[in-house]
């Protein structure tokens, strides 16, 4: 029965330091894509923390809004920030005139 509360507080601390460190690694990330990936696997695996914390309707919650729906919505949000975005050629200055170009 010890090696059993020994094996779920190991496993609990794994958890919690993912948890840690996937929250880092999406705030710090400069792709928005792998951002919005790494916020999916937080959401994910803070479910996970519920059920071990034995609060399966919260889990439900953050499952179902925390990373599905929100992660959704990120992606559509990227989608769509994408597609606005104009390419810039490397010989433009942003569509300014130039001195030169009088």
């Amino acid at each position: 029965m010890e090696a059993l509360t020994l094996l779920y507080w190991a496993f609990d601390s794994l958890l919690g330091l993912c948890l840690l460190w996937l929250a880092w690694r999406a705030l710090a990330s400069p792709d928005l894509f792998k951002a919005i990936v790494l916020f999916f696997s937080f959401g994910l695996l803070m479910a996970l923390a519920w059920v071990r914390l034995n609060a399966p309707d919260v889990a439900l919650a953050e499952a179902a809004i925390g990373a599905g729906l929100t992660g959704a919505l990120l992606l559509a949000a990227l989608a769509r920030l994408e597609s606005i975005e104009e390419p810039i050629s490397p010989g433009s200055n942003g569509g300014e005139t130039d001195i030169h170009d009088r």
